[in-house]
């Protein structure tokens, strides 16, 4: 009788006075979030989110806004990092200037963008590269599957999704079956992109491939679901490159042109084929984020790593841009502003998540001011409600500029690239949004290819054709409560 007294006075004190406590919480995590110095937007972002979805957004701020230290240990990994690419650095400094001398030539002023990546120390310009684009997973799978059933040596490869589905499992049969013919093949896979991989890690197993789990989320390390390695590479003998946004998945496989039986809309992504000495910048990143997981350290600097030949084709530069969560250089943003800032003609762009920071915004409304023709294509209808209507929220000022916008109709774009003026294309896992310019780890490929890039052009024609031209009257005639979801989904924006 006594007990169940005592508890009722319990509960009416709670009743009564549980505000106390929650408003100290409440002050405290808006006071974390204030001296952590994060972005303005940002900032104004989470805090909106704590008021207004009480209790639920503070359990949001802790499993995804939180910093805890996360950012430190990034930085200190970022700086462990700089020490070894700049000792190759030391290394090649006398084929880099010779080769910005060549791009120069070829291209004038967008060889700025080549000279700002090395200069950054990001990835040095190699022009002795051959490319090849490839379009939707029917045009790359093949030659993805011929490239690992010819691997010699090793076989190195990090993605966001990889799926146990066909495509995945014909994947892992060749993998398991090389590391037994003893190739050493080393794969990472992310934990929140390939949970079930990562679940049945098991059946790698003495096989003899080293897989990992990149930055494995777990209760006690919740946080790291809000760093995720996007990135989507394959190296294989360090003589063939692939870079994309396409993951390992049937999804991204379409059959005869239309919808395949395993997916729900047609797919239309893009990536490309690296041969050439490019590869040996991917080879340096792939070794860093290798570092960053448990798997056993090797030689980075033994010789069969890098891409060696005796022919010189002059045919395509490349290089890369970069995203990583302790690095103060957003590389890859930093790269395509500069060169949308460069065009004379016309720039192209392709995104699924159309979110873009105020520098690479304002970078396309300058563009578009001076008399460069700017197209936008992004799928009419999303796979994220919250971040398809806060991608069309940052519309209508572009549109007013001059922007045209497309909506593309036929299926759910997924290519992740950028055109300039005919010179430059980027390919790559690259986002227009604020994850992917500074929280995930990304890659895009920077290419100067005079082939590659008409056909970027003759495909973003076509895509063109399967997409409805947004304009100003038809984003002002939806109706208004559709406007007002986008506008406050777009204050949610530098948290998506």
């Amino acid at each position: 009788m006594e007990w169940s007294i005592t508890l009722l006075h319990i509960w009416n004190f709670i009743k009564e006075w549980y505000w106390v406590p929650l408003t100290i919480l409440y002050i405290m995590v808006i006071v974390t979030i204030l001296i952590e110095n994060r972005n303005p937007t940002k900032t104004i972002a989470w805090i909106l989110v704590i008021v207004f979805l009480p209790f639920i957004g503070i359990i949001l701020y802790f499993f995804f806004g939180q910093k805890f230290k996360k950012d430190e240990f990034f930085k200190r990994i970022d700086k462990n990092h700089q020490k070894i690419i700049n000792e190759k650095w030391a290394e090649m400094d006398q084929f880099v200037q010779d080769d910005l001398d060549k791009v120069k030539e070829r291209i004038g002023s967008f060889s700025q963008v080549y000279r700002y990546l090395n200069n950054a120390r990001v990835a040095y310009p190699a022009t002795n590269n051959k490319v090849k684009l490839l379009t939707n997973g029917e045009e790359k799978f093949p030659l993805f599957l011929e490239a690992l059933r010819e691997a010699k040596d090793h076989i190195h490869l990090e993605y966001y999704i990889f799926d146990e589905d066909h495509i995945g499992n014909e994947i892992i049969d060749i993998l398991i079956e090389k590391a037994k013919n003893g190739i050493e093949v080393r794969v990472t896979a992310d934990d929140f992109g390939s949970p079930k991989l990562n679940k049945h890690q098991s059946r790698f197993d003495g096989t003899g491939v080293e897989f990992q789990t990149f930055l494995p989320v777990r209760f006690s390390s919740l946080a790291n679901s809000n760093y995720r390695n996007h990135r989507k590479i394959l190296i294989v003998d360090g003589q063939k490159a692939f870079v994309g946004g396409i993951n390992i998945s049937d999804k991204y496989i379409n059959q005869n042109g239309v919808i395949s039986p395993n997916n729900k809309v047609y797919w239309r992504d893009t990536s490309v084929m690296i041969e050439g000495d490019s590869i040996n910048s991917l080879q340096l990143h792939f070794y860093l984020n290798w570092m960053m997981t448990e798997g056993k350290k090797y030689n980075i600097s033994d010789p069969k790593y890098f891409y060696s030949s005796k022919e010189k084709n002059d045919f395509s530069t490349v290089s890369f841009g970069l995203s990583s969560p302790g690095s103060d250089l957003h590389s890859a943003m930093e790269a395509m502003v500069l060169a949308i800032t460069l065009a004379k003609k016309k720039v192209q762009l392709c995104t699924p998540y159309f979110i873009p920071s105020d520098e690479f915004k304002t970078a396309m409304m300058i563009a578009v001011s001076s008399g460069v023709e700017v197209e936008l294509i992004i799928p009419k209808e999303g796979d994220s409600i919250v971040v398809q209507q806060a991608s069309l929220s940052f519309l209508k000022p572009l549109m007013k500029r001059g922007v045209k916008v497309y909506l593309y109709e036929k299926g759910f774009i997924h290519a992740k690239t950028i055109t300039v003026d005919d010179k430059l294309a980027f390919i790559g896992t690259v986002n227009l949004d604020y994850r992917s310019f500074m929280i995930n780890f990304e890659i895009t490929s920077v290419i100067e290819n005079t082939t590659l890039l008409q056909q970027m052009s003759a495909q973003f024609d076509i895509d063109k054709e399967d997409s409805e031209l947004l304009n100003i009257e038809k984003w002002e005639n939806r109706p208004w409560y559709n406007r007002a979801f986008a506008s406050i989904c777009r204050l949610l924006a530098p948290i998506l």
